[in-house]
């Protein structure tokens, strides 16, 4: 358990802990901020300062992504759109803005109130799971998250034709690939790192289980 808990990141539970939860059978969950300098398990105002930290790092990461996606589309809207495709690496990469009325990587474009709702809903989820949040790893992974889905909702809101119907600004375009931002690059990257902690056995709270 030492070993899992060491590679994927969580602090260390300390052993007496994992001793009583082997011997109930249910898994071991590591404290917010690890034990003490004497070793003994990490006291209340110890946890809210760890999880104070993650949540630190959630917000943190998603303002840099926000702020990454709300910059770049600026940029593409003041030198980029209605001009010719600017060519990154040959044909295989272009720089080439549009419109997109759907989701991401154009897909739904006929249902576009609705995944503004949802990007709000998602919004709402993380920040309520925050408060339960105890691993640095997801931090990370929500942090991206929440930071790709306020750069789209942000478009939905305040670009035309209208309040929740806004158009996204897209502009990355992989030949032979739908057209894509940062904040579908964000949402992305946080859910393949949500996959890969969940395969791991991580959750949210810190707990570290085996299937």
């Amino acid at each position: 358990m030492a070993e899992a808990e060491r590679i994927i990141g969580t602090p260390d539970t300390p052993d007496d802990g994992g001793e009583r939860a082997a011997a109930a059978g249910t898994p071991a969950r590591p404290d917010a901020s690890g034990p003490s300098d004497a070793g003994e398990p990490a006291t209340p105002a110890q946890r809210r300062t760890g999880r104070g930290r993650r949540i630190a790092v959630l917000f943190a990461v998603a303002a840099f992504a926000y702020a990454l996606d709300l910059i770049s589309k600026l940029l593409v809207v003041a030198k980029l759109e209605h001009h010719e495709p600017i060519r990154l690496i040959g044909d295989l990469l272009e720089l080439h803005a549009i419109r997109n009325p759907g989701a991401a990587f154009g897909f739904g474009a006929a249902f576009t109130v609705i995944f503004t709702l949802i990007a709000a809903a998602v919004i709402v989820v993380i920040i309520r799971l925050a408060r339960k949040l105890y691993s640095f790893p997801w931090a990370i992974a929500l942090g991206l998250l929440l930071g790709g889905a306020l750069g789209n909702l942000t478009d939905r809101i305040f670009r035309a034709p209208g309040v929740f119907e806004g158009e996204v600004v897209d502009f990355i375009a992989p030949r032979g690939f739908a057209v894509f931002n940062l904040a579908d690059s964000a949402i992305v990257c946080g859910g393949i790192l949500i996959v890969l902690l969940s395969f791991r056995g991580l959750d949210p709270d810190g707990t570290v289980h085996k299937d």
